[in-house]
C-alpha cells in the first residue's frame, strides 16, 4: 500500500520507480530526450506525470528535482536535475527550455504507484 511518507528522498522515489518498472532515464539530449530505447522524443510526446523537488538541510549540492515522465508511446521513466550551479546537464539553459515545453498533468503520487 502507497505510504505518502517514504518519498521523502531521492533514493526513495528512484527505488519506488524501479520497483514499478518506470526506471528508464531520459537523457537530454541536443536532438531531445532519450530513454536509450533507440527513440529520441519531443517535447509534444511527453507528458511531466509528477515532479519531485528535494532540498538538502545543509548542502546546497542535495538540492534536486525529479520529473516523472509518460512519453505518447507508453514508456514512463523520468529526468533528474540538480539545481542551478549544480546542475548535471551539460547545456542547463536547453535542458530548462524542454522541459517548460513538457505539458504537465499533474498526477497524484496515490494513483502513480497504486499496486
Amino acid at each position: 500500500m502507497y505510504k505518502p511518507n517514504e518519498m521523502t528522498s531521492v533514493t526513495a522515489v528512484l527505488e519506488k520507480l524501479r520497483q514499478k518498472k518506470m526506471d528508464n532515464e531520459f537523457r537530454w539530449t541536443e536532438q531531445g530526450f532519450t530513454a536509450d530505447k533507440g527513440k529520441v522524443y519531443q517535447p509534444e510526446e511527453l507528458k511531466i506525470i509528477k515532479v519531485f523537488r528535494f532540498e538538502g538541510d545543509s548542502d546546497p549540492g542535495d538540492e534536486s528535482i525529479i520529473y516523472l515522465l509518460e512519453a505518447n508511446d507508453g514508456l514512463t521513466g523520468y529526468s533528474m536535475d540538480a539545481y542551478g550551479v549544480y546542475t548535471t546537464q551539460d547545456n542547463e539553459v536547453e535542458y530548462n527550455n524542454f522541459i517548460r515545453k513538457i505539458p504537465v498533468e499533474d498526477r497524484e503520487e496515490q494513483l502513480i504507484f497504486e499496486v
